[in-house]
């Protein structure tokens, strides 16, 4: 007889997942073709980040299969105009996982902590690859802001998403 599936959970990160999540972020950006050397190294800095931002992680049963940075204060927010904007970043689910809900359990978690902690509007930037992100974020009620769209890097173009809280 076959066990019944293990409920996905969303929690915030413990220091012993901090490994976990730098390997994910960095296998899914660099499988994923959106990572190149300058970049692997912000994204396995997941110590250096927990200083800047709330890490919540998402398991199955005992497994992590998903990761993201919310960003209630501070720079790190990158696309964050004023004090009434939170921001996430680095956004991961494992390929295995994909298609479960996780990358929407996961923003939804990053949008009732940003509404707890008083925030107006959630924002956020994405690479223009990142086509199933773009899906995602629409069904979740997310609209451009072209206004805001940058480039960090020669080459990276990043698309800037909001939703009212």
């Amino acid at each position: 007889m076959e066990s019944p599936p293990t409920p996905l959970s969303v929690e915030p990160a413990r220091p012993e997942d901090h490994p976990a999540i730098a390997e994910l972020t960095v296998r899914v950006y660099v499988d994923d073709g959106l990572a190149g050397p300058q970049y692997t190294g912000q994204l396995a800095d997941v110590a250096g980040r927990a200083d800047r931002a709330h890490l919540l992680v998402a398991r199955d049963g005992d497994r992590l299969v998903g990761s993201v940075a919310l960003v209630l204060e501070g720079d790190f927010g990158e696309v964050t105009e004023s004090d009434d904007e939170a921001a996430f970043r680095m956004l991961v689910v494992d390929p295995a996982a994909r298609g479960r809900g996780v990358g929407e359990r996961l923003v939804a978690a990053c949008l009732d902590r940003a509404r707890a902690a008083g925030k107006r509007r959630m924002v956020l930037s994405t690479d223009v690859r990142m086509a199933g992100a773009h899906r995602l974020y629409h069904r979740l009620g997310f609209t451009r802001l072209p206004e805001r769209d940058w480039s960090p890097l020669p080459g990276v173009e990043l698309l800037v998403y909001a939703r009212d809280l």
